[in-house]
């Protein structure tokens, strides 16, 4: 007879879980918002300026983004018990950072913006719109963002000539981090550049406005410009699903979590139509970032860290209430500091977007929708990432 006792037996056959507490998914979700925020605010500020957007409006799109992403996030992940975060749209941003002015002005942008929130909420009730948008090769998509990037990638470069004593400490910063600490180099670069900024600001006497510091809403009614829903609301949607939800739901499916696609895409699009008139250009499913909440370092057990994208969600809100402070700061900031935090930002998306684009057959299609969308020129009022996707499908289709 054995002196095996049954509860050893079990024990021995199926190892016990390793517990832990609470502490791993709210410290994994505080991490991750920080992360999100400071590694990209940045470049929703030039995404939003660039359309027409005054320093209040700014401040207020990214209150508005804030808080619908962190609602959003709240109701997803308590509902459905996983670990679902979102994000703004950062290609998004980069895109209205290159579209420049927009015909009809910011209230034209808002009617983009409203129309991409339409869009993403028919895609999660559609499926063949989701399906029409997953159809565009991956590698003309792909071309579209990296020539939208291009040039928000090159302001490092230029503002050295402009501000080198804020802005090449910056640069050396994130270089050092790059390689050291590679999650944490935009974060150290934004807070090198805050300091720079702030000793600026002392050193020539610049004045700060405090009262602007203090959050609030710019409501502006949406103006219908049919340049603006071609030239932003359609390049808009389609980066943002191609770069963001898609991805996204293909990283939380790496870890064996299953998006309820018409509830994210409902919340996002919604999200994204209430923020708009505030200035929020778009909310989509988290891709790089989910997997700091989804992974096993958030929590052993796959089922309890949907607690790491709730804290994201509440952590986000706090960040709100500093929006404004931020654009206020940034403001009286040398010139070309916003850009220089933006540019090093977005390098690593650079640098993935390219290669995607020139790992396909057809590279041609690839370049010409790559160096259209650089080059941001547009036609007829409608901005050059709209032409490039065009011109690179065009291109795809006649050549072998």
């Amino acid at each position: 007879m054995s002196n095996v006792s049954a509860a050893e037996a079990t024990a021995t056959q199926e190892p016990e879980r390793p517990r832990a507490g609470l502490v791993p998914p709210i410290s994994a979700g505080a991490v991750t918002a920080l992360v999100g925020f400071t590694s990209s605010f940045a470049v929703v500020l030039s995404g939003l300026t660039a359309v027409g957007a005054s320093s209040a409006q700014a401040a207020s799109g990214l209150l508005a983004l804030c808080v619908t992403q962190a609602i959003g996030m709240l109701a997803l992940s308590y509902r459905y018990r996983i670990p679902i975060t979102l994000a703004w749209s950062t290609p998004g941003a980069a895109l209205l950072a290159g579209a420049g002015a927009v015909a009809g002005g910011w209230p034209a942008a808002i009617g983009a913006f409203v129309v991409t929130g339409a869009l993403i909420v028919v895609t999660g009730l559609w499926q063949r719109l989701g399906a029409l948008v997953a159809a565009i090769p991956v590698e003309i998509a792909q071309a579209m963002l990296a020539g939208v990037l291009l040039p928000l990638c090159l302001a490092p470069v230029r503002a050295v000539q402009t501000s080198p004593a804020v802005v090449v400490p910056v640069i050396l910063v994130w270089l050092v981090l790059q390689r050291y600490a590679q999650r944490w180099a935009v974060i150290a670069a934004f807070a090198t550049a805050a300091i720079g900024a702030a000793i600026s600001i002392a050193v020539q006497h610049r004045h700060l406005d405090v009262g602007a510091m203090a959050p609030r809403l710019d409501l502006t009614l949406p103006h219908w410009s049919w340049q603006a829903l071609i030239g932003v609301a359609i390049p808009l949607y389609i980066v943002t699903m191609a770069s963001q939800n898609i991805p996204g739901t293909a990283v939380l499916a790496s870890f064996d979590y299953q998006v309820p696609w018409r509830a994210a895409m409902t919340v996002t699009g919604l999200g994204t139509v209430i923020g708009a008139p505030a200035g929020g250009h778009a909310i989509n499913l988290a891709a790089i970032s989910a997997a700091l909440a989804a992974a096993p370092a958030a929590h052993p057990d796959p089922k309890r860290r949907w607690i790491a994208a709730f804290t994201v969600g509440g952590m986000y809100l706090v960040l709100a209430l500093g929006s404004a402070a931020l654009v206020t700061l940034i403001a009286t900031a040398p010139a070309g500091t916003l850009e220089t935090v933006a540019g090093l930002a977005l390098l690593a998306t650079l640098a993935a977007a390219l290669g995607a684009a020139l790992r396909s057959e057809h590279r041609e299609a690839a370049v010409v929708t790559f160096l259209i969308a650089a080059s941001g020129v547009g036609f007829a009022g409608i901005g050059a990432a709209f032409w490039a996707l065009l011109a690179g499908l065009i291109v795809r289709k006649v050549l072998p």
